[in-house]
This record gives structure tokens, sequence and C-alpha cells, in this order.
């Protein structure tokens, strides 16, 4: 995958040039900014780990929930993985739920905007998720889907 922003994002000044590098990333290539956000590496392995294969399917959100949160027991990679679980969400109702999209929030966090315009974020519920399973991300999903 060749996302051409990426060298210059990771080399930023400040938070403020990086979230505006990002923004402006996502208006040139949503596309890729959405392949990014997807890799989700951590996650995959827990899940494979559990015989999961993520499909980024809502039915995989829910397979997720009914994991055995064994990560709990490393508390230094709970929030990663939880940052991972946010951005799968993400990716999840981004390509399932008609009229969603990735935004940056002007201090750089990621979000996903609904049709409605209301703001969701999902890295956040990843987190959450992650360290006390709630909100169960199937859960977070059904409501992204409702509007």
């Amino acid at each position: 995958m060749r996302i051409p922003f990426l060298a210059n994002w990771l080399h930023r000044d400040d938070t403020e040039h990086g979230a505006a590098g990002l923004a402006a990333a996502l208006a040139e290539d949503p596309e890729g900014i959405g392949e990014l956000f997807a890799e989700c590496e951590l996650l995959r392995v827990q899940a494979r780990s559990a015989g999961l294969e993520l499909d980024q399917t809502p039915a995989s959100l829910e397979a997720l929930d009914q994991l055995m949160p064994r990560w709990r027991r490393d508390p230094e990679a709970v929030p990663w993985l939880g940052n991972d679980a946010g951005f799968y969400l993400g990716t999840v109702i981004v390509r399932t739920v008609p009229g969603t999209g990735w935004q940056i929030r002007p201090g750089g966090q990621p979000v996903i905007r609904l049709a409605s315009g209301r703001e969701l974020n999902v890295v956040e519920s990843g987190v959450s998720w992650a360290m006390t399973g709630s909100p169960e991300l199937s859960q977070a999903y059904a409501e992204a889907s409702e509007g």
C-alpha cells in the first residue's frame, strides 16, 4: 500500500501540524487512511490466537465481544489493544453503514461521522472495551447503525 503522506505525518513538528496533516491526508486519500486505520495488527493477533479471523463485519464485532480478555493481564498492552479495537470498530462502521466516514478533530483525534452529523469517538469506545468490556463493540456498532 502506498501512502505518500505518511512520512511527513510521522515527522510532524507539533500536534497541531500533525492533526492538520492527518486531516489533509484524509481529504486527499480517504481510502488509504481507511486502510491504515483498518490494520489493527495487535487486535488481529489476539483474535487469531483465539481462532477468530476479523473480516470487517458486524458479526466479527460480536465475536470479539465473546473473547476471554486475557490481554488485561498486561496493563501496558490494554491501551494499544483498545486503540486497535476502536479503529476496527470504526472500520466496520464505515464499511457497512451508509453515509459514514472518518473525520479528524482539530486535536488530531480520529472519529466517525454518521450521516446524521453525529460524531462517534470509536477509539475511546475501543479503549473502554479493552479495559472493562463495556461498551460492547457490537452494541456501539448497533447504536451507530441506527443513526
